[in-house]
């Protein structure tokens, strides 16, 4: 598996200048993180949906001294594909 830089590989298909590139996924970034601080669910056509789902307070237990402490509860960024998004891949995997 090879490390793509999304910013690089947008700006040459849009041929959009790096920093236009950036600026509209930093854009991205912030509506989506804002839409799911409102318990909103994201869609978008052809990829999927993004949500946030509400992970319950829970105990842990530190290894090294046996002490117990509380996790509070958070939100948790969810992303679920759509099933033609999950094909493709499938079938990207399936021819090597």
């Amino acid at each position: 598996m090879k490390d793509v830089n999304v910013t690089e590989t947008l700006s040459a298909r849009l041929g959009w200048e790096t920093k236009e590139v950036e600026k509209a996924l930093d854009a991205f970034g912030v509506i989506v993180g804002e839409k799911l601080a409102n318990n909103d669910v994201l869609s978008m056509h052809g990829l999927g949906q993004f949500e946030a789902r509400k992970k319950a307070e829970r105990e842990s237990v530190n290894p090294t001294n046996g002490k117990r402490y509380l996790i509070p509860p958070k939100l948790i960024p969810v992303f679920k594909p759509v099933a033609s998004f999950k094909t493709y891949l499938k079938m990207l995997d399936n021819n090597g």
